[in-house]
């Protein structure tokens, strides 16, 4: 595959992205990598220092507020309207800019967050139900009140995911976690969680070491 430089930088600069690893036009894949609340693009590139492998670049977006939707993930979904569908047609839009590129959905582009941005990436990847490269989910889960109701269509068809929490994470419920894997789950991927003792919300190396093991240039045929 072989990508115009031009068109690599259009693409950056169309969608206002921050870059790290590989670059975009000589990359064999792709992450696109979404920050927490009132956070940027620029503030979780060093976690794309942490995931880096050979030929894969990260893509991070910024979002227009410093946060993709102004209320708590688990609230309403009305109340994060309509903050939280602009967000999601983002995501959207950046993946098929990407896929326009060349690089194929299923084998070769990665969603990933942490936090706020591990919400928006599962809650993407559950309403857009197709075969990913891969989803990672550091501290978030799918959106939504309690009880947790799914009106999802699609099959996610195998597509390797990671969610890592810690038990008493002080944003992220625990039980949202165990639900939002079980959810991907039914929606076919194939997903190793884990909750970790504590309450700090970070992303500890265990959760690298998994991430890491997903995004490996041999992990995907």
């Amino acid at each position: 595959m072989k990508i115009k430089p031009t068109d690599a930088a259009r693409l950056i600069k169309a969608h206002g992205l921050h870059v790290a690893g590989a670059p975009l036009a000589e990359a064999d894949k792709v992450v696109i990598l979404i920050h927490g609340r009132h956070a940027s693009g620029e503030v979780i590139l060093p976690l794309a220092d942490r995931l880096a492998q050979p030929g894969l670049c990260f893509l991070a977006p910024d979002a227009e507020t410093g946060s993709w939707y102004p209320g708590a993930f688990m609230a309403p979904i009305i109340s994060n309207e309509p903050y939280l569908s602009r967000a999601l047609d983002r995501v959207g839009a950046i993946l098929a800019a990407v896929a326009e590129l060349g690089f194929g959905i299923g084998d070769q582009i990665f969603l990933a967050g942490f936090s706020q941005g591990a919400c928006l990436a599962s809650e993407f990847a559950a309403r857009n139900a197709r075969r990913y490269a891969g989803v990672l989910g550091f501290s978030g889960g799918l959106i939504g009140p309690e009880p947790m109701v799914r009106q999802d269509q699609g099959s996610l068809a195998g597509t390797p995911i990671f969610l890592g929490c810690r038990e008493k994470d002080p944003f992220i419920p625990a039980r949202r976690v165990t639900e939002t894997a079980a959810h991907f789950e039914t929606l076919g991927a194939k997903v190793t969680w884990r909750l970790y003792p504590g309450s700090d919300h970070i992303i500890n190396d265990d959760e690298i070491a998994h991430a890491r093991g997903i995004l490996a240039p041999a992990a995907v045929a």
